[in-house]
């Protein structure tokens, strides 16, 4: 994506429900500061939701000794994000998808599908407790 990156910003969140919410509100914010709007802000809210609840709740199944690292990166035209737990990890191959009917009854996977329908690019390091999500503006996302 670059280093023309408009705006920049790192934060340690606490494991506690609703920690993420102050950061979720800033990048939000920033996003709409440069212009994004439509499906494409919709996406980057469902997806940063999903991954820094997750973070939180699974990756550290809230204990309160344990942080969530972010670094995220935006401008006009791409958004960048890198969460990093210290949980266990997991292996996102193995989540159940929950667009079959075997996954429909499992509770979890839903996070995850959405995070993949809405981002350009997501990875995950080894030990599966790390999370780098990109999004590329759609050149018509209202």
């Amino acid at each position: 994506m670059g280093d023309n990156w408009a705006w920049t910003t790192e934060a340690t969140l606490a494991s506690q429900r609703g920690a993420h919410l102050p950061l979720m509100d800033e990048i939000l914010a920033e996003l709409k500061n440069h212009g994004w709007d439509g499906r494409d802000y919709f996406g980057v809210q469902m997806a940063l939701e999903e991954s820094l609840s997750n973070a939180i709740r699974h990756g550290n199944k809230l204990d309160e000794q344990k942080t969530v690292e972010v670094e995220c990166k935006l401008s006009d035209q791409a958004f960048w994000i890198r969460i990093k737990d210290e949980g266990q990890g997991f292996q996102p191959e193995k989540v159940a998808d929950c667009t079959t009917s075997e996954g429909l009854a499992c509770h979890g996977g839903r996070g995850m599908m959405l995070i993949n329908a809405y981002m350009t690019r997501v990875e995950h390091n080894e030990a599966g407790n790390c999370i780098i999500m990109e999004k590329t503006r759609d050149t018509d996302s209202t």
